[in-house]
């Protein structure tokens, strides 16, 4: 079973019905005991990084979800979920993230530009991704693949190492990453059609 995190800040029924589209069971939960017996760990998210991690801490949900995560579960972030696993944001100030990859997360550039076209922020629409190493969650997955994206706000790691692919939009970012059993991607698994069934589909089956 895998538990869909609800800190009603994601995008969670259409995550819940990507992962049954590819035959896995998911359930949308903010229940701790729901949590730690789940088989997987999916952190979805919409909306402002500091509103995030505000509700995460009203739910009590920060440290089941480190828990979970410590004890070798496969887990995916999504969108917001990516960069609330980083130390910080500069999103309307600064604010601690998650801590679990270390790095930043910061705004897009104004004027953001490619060539001599301005770009408009957010970044939002179909993108394709280079990929920079191989991994189980992009198994399948051809280099220059178009995913759905929705952001403002960009992950800067420290550690070049967990990086799984980039993305070109005036700046190349960090747009997957991934750690041992930590997984998780700036793009829309949900809103991208086949290949994100298939991102989706990945994560289903590791462990």
């Amino acid at each position: 079973m895998i538990a869909v995190i609800d800190y009603s800040m994601g995008n969670l029924r259409s995550v819940a019905k990507g992962l049954e589209r590819v035959g896995a069971q998911a359930r949308i939960t903010r229940d701790p005991r729901v949590m730690a017996e789940a088989s997987h760990l999916v952190l979805p998210g919409v909306g402002a990084f500091r509103d995030c991690m505000r509700k995460l801490d009203e739910y009590g949900l920060i440290d089941p979800l480190l828990r979970a995560i410590e004890s070798g579960k496969p887990f995916l972030g999504i969108c917001l979920g990516l960069q609330l696993l980083f130390e910080e944001s500069l999103e309307f100030g600064r604010h601690k993230g998650l801590g679990l990859f270390k790095g930043r997360v910061t705004r897009f550039p104004s004027p953001l530009m490619e060539d001599s076209t301005e770009l408009k922020v957010p970044h939002m629409g179909w993108n394709d991704i280079s990929k920079v190493r191989e991994n189980p969650l992009l198994e399948g997955i051809p280099d220059g693949t178009y995913f759905y994206f929705v952001h403002s706000y960009y992950c800067v790691p420290d550690e070049p190492d967990i990086t799984l692919a980039t993305t070109d939009y005036g700046v190349r970012f960090v747009s997957a990453v991934a750690r041992d059993n930590i997984t998780a991607c700036q793009f829309h698994p949900e809103k991208s059609q086949q290949a994100g069934l298939r991102v989706l589909e990945n994560f289903s089956r590791m462990g």
